[in-house]
């Protein structure tokens, strides 16, 4: 805890005061954490999760996050295809732990016409039960819908993604899934590519009530490589500050590395 309120305070001072980050750096900064930039993106994130609430200290979990986005004008509308499959490892039922892919996560984004520096996107939300283990997935095929908004600033990056997510097919000896998330994300820039970040995922699940709300703190670092390929690599602590039911993460850290590639670029 004392690392995480260390990185408050830092947080609010620099909120407070300002950075001097040129013109350039600032949209740079922006563009590489922005959801909604239309470029072709591979985004490697990882889950490392040491400390469960309600659940024995020894029990911990890992989960990486293969993640792409893919820009398409089908139809004559502006959209981004983004996917997400999991490789996780999870506790195991009645000891040890399993290993393997989890479900895959499809979203369709229609970027809306901007109503100012705001941008709104929306879309449905389809996922598939790939998991290989039991433990690691639902088991239920799931539909839904997504919603995005992003707001820039002028010492940063507002912005939030919300989705909600229903089971209609699958396995019957499965409990239903009715779940809803939201991401509320906010991101300081400050020189040299570096920037503050809190980006953590709120989850309540309303068939069962197992429910949390995290709350991140990290800083991150964007890498302008050759031929327009963007790199951003950050880590982000994220504490549970409420929870409802047993099995949320005590705090988990949050990592990635992600590359985003002009479309010109691929062509």
């Amino acid at each position: 805890m004392q690392f995480f309120n260390s990185l408050t305070a830092a947080f609010l001072v620099i909120l407070c005061t300002g950075t001097t980050v040129s013109a350039q750096e600032h949209e740079d900064i922006n563009a590489a954490n922005n959801p909604l930039t239309p470029k072709i993106t591979i985004n490697f994130h990882n889950y490392f999760i040491p400390d469960f609430i309600d659940v024995p200290k020894d029990k911990h979990a890992n989960q990486f996050l293969l993640r792409g986005l893919i820009p398409s004008d089908a139809f004559g509308l502006p959209q981004l295809i983004r996917f997400t499959l999991p490789v996780a490892t999870s506790p195991g039922v009645p000891d040890g732990y399993v290993t393997g892919i989890g479900d895959l996560t499809l979203i369709d984004l229609f970027v809306l016409p901007k109503a100012g520096d705001v941008t709104f996107a929306a879309g449905p939300v389809l996922v598939i039960p790939t998991a290989s283990e039991d433990e690691l997935g639902s088991g239920k095929w799931q539909a839904g819908a997504a919603g995005v908004v992003v707001a820039p600033q002028s010492w940063g990056l507002l912005g939030g993604l919300v989705t909600y997510q229903a089971s209609f097919a699958g396995s019957d000896l499965r409990d239903d899934v009715n779940l809803l998330t939201v991401q509320p994300i906010v991101n300081v820039n400050l020189d040299k590519g570096f920037y503050l970040r809190s980006t953590a995922t709120w989850n309540f699940n309303m068939e069962n009530g197992a429910s949390c709300i995290p709350v991140g703190l990290g800083i991150g670092k964007v890498f302008q490589l050759d031929k327009g390929i963007t790199m951003n690599a950050f880590v982000e602590p994220q504490y549970t500050v409420w929870h409802d039911g047993p099995g949320a993460p005590r705090w988990q850290i949050f990592a990635g590395l992600n590359f985003q590639f002009p479309i010109g670029n691929l062509r």
